[in-house]
């Protein structure tokens, strides 16, 4: 359920922009990404965990709020993203 540093190192580098990039959008959305995936994984096992369902649905604002703002600034770098991480949309 938590990302180890393993993890986390390896998003960033497959998504960074550049080589000390940790806080861009396609960075952050990939990381919830993972994070939201790994929830949904939980929930099979625990669905009437209502406490963290509510953190999820947090996640999945915060990451529809980041895909909004990159489709806005980049919509090349938009549909590649939502492509690579298999989103729909």
């Amino acid at each position: 359920m938590v990302l180890t540093n393993k993890d986390k190192k390896e998003i960033i580098d497959k998504f960074q922009i550049h080589e000390k990039d940790t806080g861009s959008s396609k960075v952050q959305i990939a990381l919830l990404t993972k994070r939201i995936n790994d929830l949904a994984d939980h929930f099979k096992l625990h669905p009437k965990d209502h406490h963290s369902r509510r953190g999820l649905l947090k996640m999945v604002g915060q990451r529809r709020r980041f895909l909004n703002y990159l489709k806005k600034r980049d919509p090349d770098q938009y549909k590649i993203l939502i492509q690579e991480l298999g989103l729909r949309k």
